[in-house]
């Protein structure tokens, strides 16, 4: 396994991408809940990530919606079928851990899918951001909430600048 890595400036701090084997395999903020120790990242090299720094910075600059990167993220199978729902939600709306829940069939589930969702280490790239309390209230971002907060008014104010309006929830 050949792990390569570059840091790019965000508006919601640095952003650490990892490649492993070639393809996208995590993206870190600074001081990320279950981020790993930095030494595991491998070795530096920017011009590994091309296609990411372009896709994130058309992100922040409200010029794209959904990634199409082709990431290979370690976790779960279970973690996986949480990562791969969290893709489903649209930009600028958001779901709730228990609604998660139940989209993936597992309607018991929303506390293990707050965890699975928590241990996401393609932050941004795969939008757990998107996923709220039952409440709507911004709970458990591995990020911290004033980022999730950042990421959420961002992209609806994206939306409304191009005239989507103001989605909040998907239901």
């Amino acid at each position: 396994m050949h792990r390569k890595h570059t840091v790019i400036d965000s508006p919601v701090g640095p952003l650490t991408l990892v490649a492993t084997d070639g393809t996208l395999s995590a993206v870190y903020m600074d001081k990320q809940r279950h981020r790993p120790a930095q030494e595991t990242f491998g070795t530096s090299d920017p011009s590994a990530f091309g296609g990411a720094v372009e896709q994130l910075e058309e992100y922040f600059a409200g010029e794209r919606t959904e990634f199409t990167l082709s990431h290979a993220a370690e976790g779960t199978g279970f973690q996986h079928t949480v990562w791969d729902a969290l893709c489903g939600i649209p930009y600028g709306r958001t779901l709730s851990y228990g609604q998660l829940a139940e989209r993936i069939g597992r309607p018991g589930a929303a506390r293990a899918v707050g965890l699975a969702n928590g241990r996401n280490p393609l932050s941004i790239v795969v939008p757990c951001h998107r996923v709220v309390g039952s409440t709507g209230s911004l709970t458990g971002y591995g990020g911290g909430i004033e980022r999730k907060r950042h990421l959420l008014d961002f992209e609806r104010g994206a939306l409304a600048a191009q005239g989507g309006g103001h989605p909040t929830s998907l239901w």
